[in-house]
């Protein structure tokens, strides 16, 4: 009897490799923000450039369904000539435990699919890279075009271990390592210095250097600009429908990554206990458990209220004595306080409000 959908579920878990695909989570923020070599909007896609132009990335409710949202980028300094190691790109890292299924490294090496929805105002032919870090690194590039200004176009793109006729995925060098460190990288590139874009299309590479085809545009050129992207999905085998997960499974694989407190007036954050007349400790259980010991970092402001009138002002780390691993946090701050008064951590009512950020991105 040939097994139900839901059946099919249970027996391959997760389809989607990639985390946030449909582009639902912005932690951070979904305002347009100016793109560097950090996470800036969208979760677990980072926009990644250096360049002697520049370009936003925020959140978009244009979409090729008619409801839903996508990663929407604009570029707000052109660079029409880009140097040889300048470069503009969207990435996704992907854990290398989460890969371990492949069998990478081995003659049985799965064969994978990418999909993607992607529109832009300036057409022509762009590239994916797929890098593999662990043992020896390898890259794997394929071009796609853009036909169309301005319209939404489904991708397809097959990554076979032996793209190219290579062994290099097939031999043990291939090999991802079982661990919480990074597997993948994924890319969409936007334009890429001449150092870089030296790919051949549809093949393994051990040229770690590449991350765009020659023919890759330099999407960088004019402000006019924009490029979008949503429904990302990376699978084992063949192209199936896009996985829809619900916004709070979303949420809590980004917040294995990063994860954020407080952000509205006197939101608590955790309990206190003025453990010495001049000392309050707040400990705090992550809502997921984190894919390393995360760095903590306050926003703005934040407060510890013992009693009506006499707050204590926390503006920065420097005031806190953190001590923190994947499953909690630990919070020092001197106060003046009876000891084992209970106490509260809260978001300050300052505009923006107080928060507290723990990050543990790849």
């Amino acid at each position: 009897m040939p097994l139900s959908k839901i059946q099919l579920s249970e027996a391959t878990g997760r389809r989607n490799l990639v985390i946030n695909g449909a582009m639902q989570i912005f932690q951070r923020t979904s305002s347009a923000t100016a793109a560097g070599t950090s996470y800036n909007t969208s979760d677990r896609f980072r926009a990644n450039t250096g360049t002697d132009g520049a370009f936003t990335t925020e959140k978009s409710t244009d979409n090729p369904f008619g409801t839903g949202s996508s990663l929407k980028a604009q570029v707000t300094t052109a660079d029409t000539s880009l140097a040889s190691t300048q470069y503009a790109q969207i990435i996704q890292r992907i854990e290398a435990q989460n890969l371990q299924h492949l069998l990478y490294g081995t003659s049985s090496a799965k064969t994978l699919t990418l999909s993607f929805w992607v529109k832009s105002s300036k057409t022509g032919i762009y590239s994916i890279t797929l890098r593999k870090t662990d043992n020896t690194a390898y890259h794997f590039c394929h071009e796609y075009t853009i036909s169309s200004a301005n319209t939404w176009e489904k991708k397809v793109i097959t990554i076979t271990p032996t793209a190219g006729s290579t062994s290099f995925i097939t031999a043990s060098a291939g090999a991802i390592a079982n661990d919480n460190g990074l597997g993948f990288e994924l890319s969409f590139a936007l334009g890429q210095g001449s150092s870089y874009a030296i790919g051949t299309s549809n093949t393994w590479s051990n040229n770690t250097s590449t991350f765009a085809s020659t023919n890759q545009v330099n999407w960088m050129d004019n402000t006019s600009n924009n490029f979008y992207l949503t429904q990302v999905q990376l699978e084992v085998g063949n192209l199936t429908d896009f996985e829809h997960r619900s916004v709070t499974e979303e949420l809590s694989l980004c917040q294995r990554y990063f994860e954020t407190f407080g952000g509205t007036a006197y939101e608590p954050v955790g309990m206190a206990i003025g453990t010495t007349t001049t000392r309050d400790r707040v400990s705090v259980q992550f809502k997921v458990q984190k894919r390393a010991a995360p760095t903590l970092t306050v926003s703005n402001d934040l407060i510890i209220s013992y009693r009506v009138g006499y707050d204590q002002k926390i503006t920065g780390t420097a005031d806190l004595n953190i001590s923190t691993n994947g499953a909690h946090f630990a919070v020092d701050h001197s106060a003046v306080g009876a000891a084992a008064r209970p106490h509260f951590l809260l978001s300050h009512p300052n505009n923006p409000f107080g928060t507290l950020t723990a990050d543990a991105e790849l």
